[in-house]
Parts: structure tokens; C-alpha cells; sequence
């Protein structure tokens, strides 16, 4: 694997090189400059899914704009590798790697046990959520509940816990809950991180632990 300063240099490249045409207004109707950001959307998705971790924040926001039309698609992967970007720069990025590559972690759960313990708050957040939208998948899956959108592409984690309350697996209770971790997740996942504390993550995680030992996958 690339180290972090050549991840850095290779981000700084294609974003560099990306920057003028999602700068345009008129890229999306401009044929040469939407033929520019097809190539660029491709290279910098590429780079992202090389350089994160598995169930990291980076890789998930790729996965949620997949199949989306370019209009919409090249600006928000533009940001998500700005964002990694500058979160190695600041070396954060570096630090919690080490951490999740760590043998000794068995499960996500465990994963983000250990980095709450090491202060990790925000990585143990978005870890924790990655395991919850697993798990409700898993749970459609179980219970014959479609996961896909009629369209093909698939359903995100709040429709998944929508339709599995409507089909009797849980209550409204238990959806509601869900629903309130999915947005601690999704506060990590956006760098909203002063929007949570320690404590909160901790029950998040704890939380998360009792539900799939309730409603196995």
C-alpha cells in the first residue's frame, strides 16, 4: 500500500487536475468538459477506493453516489477526496489505519471498542454505523425484504429500517432507535463531530452490540 505522503501527492494531483472543470458552471452541458469530468469522477473514485480502509466513511459516501447521474455524482466524489485528502495531511487519518489494521480486533464492534479506548471517538462512530447498516441489511436479507430500490440501485439504510419495522421484524420503538444511531453515524461520517460526545458513541456501541444479539442476522 501507498504510504500516506504519496497518497497525499497522488490526491493533490487529480484534484488539481479536477478543480477548473467541476469549477465550471457549464460542465455538465459542455461535451468537452463532461467527457473531462467523467475521466476525472472515474480516477479520483479509483484513488479513494485504493487508498481507505474497508468500512471507512470515505469508501461508504463512493458506494451512496454509485449510479447516481454525473450532474450529481462528479461534484460529491470531488469532495470526498478533498476531504481524505486533507484528512491524512493532518495525519488523522494515518493514526486510526494503524489501529483498525490491529490483530487484535475480531469484529467491527471490538474494532470500535479499542478506538474509543484510544480516544477515537469519531472513527469508532462511523465504524459502529458501517456494522448497523450491515447487520439491518443482513436482517432484509433474513426476512425476505428487498434491499434494492425498483430501480436496481440499493436502499439505504433508513428505507431498510423503514421496511423492516412495516413488515413486523421490529417495532416502531426499535425503528426509532435505529434511526437516532444511523444519525450519530451520519454526524460522524460528515465531520459534524462536535455534535456528540464520548458517552454517546460508548451507548451507540453498546447499543448497536444488544441489537444484533436481539434480531440476528
Amino acid at each position: 500500500m501507498a504510504g500516506i505522503q504519496d497518497m497525499v501527492s497522488q490526491l493533490d494531483q487529480l484534484i488539481e487536475q479536477a478543480t477548473p472543470v467541476v469549477s465550471r458552471g457549464d460542465w455538465h452541458y459542455n461535451q468537452p468538459y463532461q467527457s473531462q469530468a467523467a475521466v476525472f469522477n472515474n480516477r479520483l473514485e479509483a484513488a479513494i477506493m485504493r487508498f481507505a480502509h474497508s468500512g471507512s466513511a470515505y469508501i461508504e459516501q463512493v458506494k451512496q453516489h454509485r449510479g447516481k447521474p454525473l450532474l450529481y455524482k462528479f461534484p460529491e466524489i470531488y469532495c470526498v477526496a478533498v476531504g481524505m485528502r486533507d484528512d491524512l495531511r493532518a495525519g488523522w487519518v494515518e493514526t486510526v489505519v494503524e489501529l483498525v489494521h490491529a490483530e487484535t480486533y475480531g469484529d467491527y464492534l471490538e474494532m470500535a471498542d479499542g478506538l474509543l479506548g484510544q480516544g477515537y471517538k469519531d472513527a469508532a462512530a462511523i465504524i459502529t454505523g458501517t456494522s448497523l447498516e450491515v447487520h439491518v441489511r443482513a436482517l432484509c436479507v433474513k426476512h425476505a425484504v428487498s434491499t434494492d430500490l425498483p430501480n436496481g440501485s440499493p436502499k439505504k439504510a433508513d428505507v431498510m429500517n423503514a421496511d423492516l419495522k412495516k413488515e413486523g421484524v421490529y417495532d416502531g420503538l426499535q425503528q426509532k432507535q435505529v434511526t437516532a444511531w444511523m444519525d450519530l453515524r451520519n454526524k460522524a461520517a460528515h465531520g459534524n463531530y462536535a455534535e456528540y460526545d464520548q458517552a454517546q458513541v460508548r451507548l451507540f456501541i453498546d447499543g448497536v452490540r444488544a441489537f444484533m444479539t436481539k434480531y440476528a442476522g
